[in-house]
């Protein structure tokens, strides 16, 4: 028990620690010269692909070592992401209370909706890329 406790933390630190790294060395500076290239209207597009594609590397990692880390990452992810990437669950739910209340809030609701299932789903797409391998051969030895 001890020694799975401590693979999930080391599995949950390595993906901080890249999810640090790739926002950090990667995506900032690519975002500074795609700006330049496509024109800032094309500008929070190229951020959602890079923070999918940021979190789609992170949950790969974070899945290495067991699949339910990367449930663990997103429940942590959802409530402390230190301006890594868009997330955040409990604005979210606020716009969803401000919601039932006027309906002028339905559409920015629904557009949030839709970008967190979707940099959410990058993060489990890589954690499941990970584990194709281990259905492909499953008497494969580790």
């Amino acid at each position: 028990m001890r020694r799975r406790l401590l693979i999930s933390a080391r599995s949950i630190l390595l993906g901080w620690a890249t999810l640090f790294a790739l926002t950090y060395l990667v995506e900032r500076p690519l975002l500074g010269f795609i700006a330049h290239l496509l024109g800032g209207s094309w500008l929070p597009t190229a951020q959602m692909a890079l923070a999918c594609a940021g979190l789609a590397v992170t949950g790969w990692v974070v899945g290495r070592w067991n699949r339910l880390d990367v449930l663990v990452f997103a429940a942590l992810l959802a409530v402390w992401n230190f301006g890594l990437v868009p997330i955040d669950v409990p604005w979210l739910l606020r716009l969803l209370a401000d919601s039932f209340q006027s309906s002028r809030y339905l559409e920015s609701f629904f557009t949030s909706l839709a970008t967190h299932a979707l940099l959410f789903a990058g993060l489990f797409a890589g954690g499941r890329l990970n584990r194709a391998r281990e259905q492909a051969f499953p008497l494969s030895l580790r």
